[in-house]
């Protein structure tokens, strides 16, 4: 496992703060900030804070963070970027009044999957999304606990991808990440 310096990536759109704190990074977000495309709201945002590095095939990438999420949409985790259409945001948000683990994949137009996690918030969460032939799989887990799948989607073999911690607050100022590690390794083995 080789921890990626969080110099090591750019930014897709500069974030309202970012400050260093040992190993972690804390990062706050611009309000309004968020990535989807079209489906059932009719409108584009390309406008979130990730944290990139290239993500070749055969590897893994782990972010692992803490937040107060509280605000509606508030969200961190992983974001896998191919280009302006194509691309993963997986993690957790605030949605309904409680924390969600979720996915939106994006090809032309965005998904979006969530389940209730309320007792993650003010956990540590670790983000994995592991690349591997035509795939992606995702999987998350609180603290130490083992890693649950969340999500298996698409992804070309051969598209040239980034990937890394990113973080959105499409309703309010003021959210702030924490983020622990940024991580990448070997793709995982298996799917179960």
């Amino acid at each position: 496992m080789t921890r990626l310096d969080w110099a090591s990536g750019h930014w897709t759109h500069e974030p309202a703060a970012v400050e260093r704190h040992g190993d972690a990074v804390v990062v706050t977000a611009v309000e309004g900030t968020d990535a989807w495309r079209t489906t059932a709201y009719g409108f584009v945002h390309d406008t979130e804070h990730a944290l990139l590095a290239p993500f070749d095939a055969g590897t893994a990438v782990e972010v692992a963070f803490t937040g107060d999420f509280s605000g509606d949409f508030d969200q961190a985790g992983v974001f896998l970027r191919t280009d302006d259409e194509n691309w993963i945001k997986t993690g957790v948000e605030f949605s309904d009044g409680l924390l969600q683990l979720g996915a939106v994949v994006t090809r032309g137009v965005s998904d979006w999957s969530v389940a209730p996690v309320p007792h993650w918030a003010g956990r540590r969460i670790t983000v994995r999304a592991s690349r591997s032939g035509d795939a992606v799989a995702i999987r998350a887990r609180i603290d130490d606990e083992p890693f649950a799948l969340i999500r298996l989607a698409p992804l070309d073999p051969d598209a040239v991808v980034h990937a890394g911690p990113f973080l959105c607050a499409p309703s309010r100022s003021g959210l702030t990440v924490t983020f622990e590690s940024w991580t990448v390794t070997e793709a995982d083995g298996s799917l179960h």
